[in-house]
């Protein structure tokens, strides 16, 4: 089996993401380090990742996170903050994030050990939805509404066609609901920004067929046979 496809179906991350570790020299075959793409493992051999062992896991796990503003979406940070996988430390398998919530977003996070399921989630073919409540600084008129549905430059790069709602305004603020496809780095934020305006509060309230309803936060729950069901259509 190649290494890449060994480290997605042991939930490490998706083969994409396996290939980069690879590169960056973190994995080992039976002690040795390998940064070539294309080597195979057998049955017997150790495969570590930053020197823990991993194995294929045969079962499955699907998990909800109410993510809150305050979290890393990352395994560890060299900064010492709090990551979203700390009240998972006890839990039976490795998991990993599927995508990611930036440190001052909350909302909805798909945590798998499913890299294959991982790999199809965000790649940029799926086109699968992100959706996202904001609450925007001042009052955003629908021509800017227009304008963060039809792509606004963000990083150098005009962003694909979204959809944005106004769902209430005050002088101060607006409650916004913005639906993406992209995974661009804090790019709602951005996009807002583009038009004038600043995030004050981010929530994504859904990711594809998931919907975080009154999950609490800071909170998880293990998906239901119908959402991993609708996941695995995509």
């Amino acid at each position: 089996m190649r290494l890449q496809k060994f480290l997605a179906l042991s939930g490490v991350a998706s083969r994409r993401a396996a290939e980069r570790m690879i590169a960056e020299g973190r994995v080992t075959v039976d002690g040795a380090a390998v940064t070539a793409m294309g080597v195979s493992v057998e049955d017997g051999q150790t495969v570590c990742v930053d020197g823990s062992p991993v194995n294929p896991e045969t079962e499955k796990h699907y998990l909800m996170y109410h993510k809150p503003a305050g979290e890393v979406t990352t395994a560890a940070d060299p900064e010492g903050r709090a990551t979203v996988l700390d009240k998972f430390r006890d839990y039976p398998v490795r998991l990993y994030p599927v995508g990611r919530l930036d440190y001052d977003s909350e909302g909805l996070l798909l945590l798998t050990n499913d890299g294959d399921l991982t790999a199809r989630m965000l790649h940029p073919s799926r086109e699968v939805e992100k959706v996202y409540l904001a609450r925007v600084s001042n009052q955003v008129t629908p021509e800017e509404a227009k304008r963060l549905e039809h792509g606004v430059p963000v990083d150098g790069r005009t962003t694909s066609r979204a959809k944005a709602r106004i769902l209430s305004s005050q002088p101060l603020y607006t409650d916004m609901m913005i639906t993406i496809h992209e995974g661009r780095n804090r790019q709602v934020r951005k996009m807002v920004e583009a038009v004038g305006h600043q995030v004050i509060l981010l929530r994504r309230v859904r990711f594809g067929p998931l919907k975080l309803d009154d999950l609490p936060r800071g909170m998880w729950r293990t998906l239901t046979s119908a959402e991993i069901e609708a996941l695995r259509k995509l």
